[in-house]
């Protein structure tokens, strides 16, 4: 029995191409220590360069959780270490090297469509873009919760104006709401002073507790606020559910978007599909006369686009009081619909809804 289901497994992986070599996963030496146990307990090593397509690892694994008999998967990805020279033979790696574990996804499908909102840097107005797109959803008569996910700057209540704690029933948090958005932030949960001094163990703790503790109900979107850069939240969230696709804001200068690019690529690599770019600070629309001034530069948000091959979803302007709309809790589409980033952001929304289908997508199951 062992014997036979072994041969199945190997005989799925075979049909996982690697287009980089020209060659299946087994015969490019990608799969190794593959062991069978008679309950159908299977694991392997999977051996990944940064070279290649890092959905090689989903498709590997789907393949070998469709074979008859197969009750369980897991799969360590490593990066192959190459010796300079002589030493162990291509493919081997060292004693030591350190292996990354391979995501365990779960579609968790109450959650709806998952909208990781991301950036490279701090500074560039994702929480706010985060925060909007949520609410627009909401009023576009969705099923909507947002997660603040930056750990270290939760900026989520002062961006709804809540002060008050979540409750608790039956051992699980109760999300509080507003404007028609379901909201979660470790900024509800500690004191406004309390800096967050914690590793990432602790952050990747927070966001499992967030994701599974939290009575979010049966939602079409879920909305996740990312901190910057490409650290332990971002692989937390990957490994934990099915990301729908990544939402990358920039603003228009160069740096901005070179760290965005760095984002945007985590993402790739990761299996994670990027919807699209949003350009915030565009440029400025006078209040008075209504002349339009590009303040930093221009066309950042689109090169990126392009580069990337996503789409721009939308280019936000600087305004006036929006600064003072937010600190006030009311995000601009709910307090000036009418005004040009109100317009800009329900664009981003809306664009938002057409690549995802506008509707809950039935999302395969990921076992680990």
């Amino acid at each position: 029995m062992t014997d036979s289901l072994t041969k199945a497994v190997a005989g799925a992986l075979t049909n996982i191409r690697n287009p980089r070599v020209d060659n299946d996963v087994i015969s490019a030496g990608m799969v190794q220590d593959l062991t069978v146990s008679p309950s159908g307990e299977v694991s392997f090593r999977f051996e990944l360069t940064r070279d290649d397509p890092p959905g090689l690892v989903r498709e590997a694994r789907r393949a070998v959780k469709a074979v008859p008999g197969v009750r369980h998967v897991h799969v360590d990805v490593v990066e192959p270490v190459r010796p300079p020279s002589g030493g162990a033979p291509p493919g081997s790696v060292p004693a030591g090297a350190a292996a990354r574990p391979a995501p365990s996804v779960s579609a968790m499908p109450d959650l709806g469509q998952i909208i990781a909102i991301s950036s490279g840097k701090g500074g560039v107005g994702k929480s706010t873009v985060a925060a909007n797109i949520a609410c627009e959803l909401a009023k576009a008569g969705k099923a909507v919760a947002l997660m603040d996910a930056d750990i270290y700057g939760p900026n989520i209540p002062r961006l709804f104006g809540l002060t008050e704690k979540p409750g608790v029933r039956d051992g699980r948090i109760i999300p509080l709401e507003r404007y028609g958005v379901r909201l979660i932030s470790l900024g509800l949960l500690i004191e406004r002073d309390m800096p967050a001094i914690w590793r990432g163990p602790i952050v990747t703790k927070i966001i499992t507790q967030f994701l599974q503790d939290v009575e979010w109900g049966k939602l079409d979107y879920f909305v996740v606020d990312l901190p910057p850069g490409t650290g332990d939240a971002q692989l937390s969230l990957s490994q934990a559910i099915q990301i729908r696709g990544a939402v990358i804001v920039t603003t228009p200068q160069e740096m901005a978007v070179g760290d965005a690019l760095r984002g945007a690529k985590m993402f790739e690599r990761v299996g994670v599909p990027v919807l699209g770019v949003v350009e915030n600070m565009s440029y400025f629309v006078c209040p008075h006369c209504g002349d339009r001034s590009e303040i930093f530069t221009s066309g950042g948000g689109q090169r990126l686009a392009e580069e990337l091959g996503v789409p721009l979803l939308g280019q936000v302007p600087l305004q006036a009081d929006m600064t003072n709309q937010a600190d006030a809790g009311s995000p601009i589409v709910v307090a000036q619909p009418e005004s040009p980033a109100a317009v800009a952001l329900t664009g981003v929304a809306r664009e938002i809804v057409n690549r995802t289908g506008g509707k809950r997508v039935a999302l395969p199951i990921m076992t680990g």
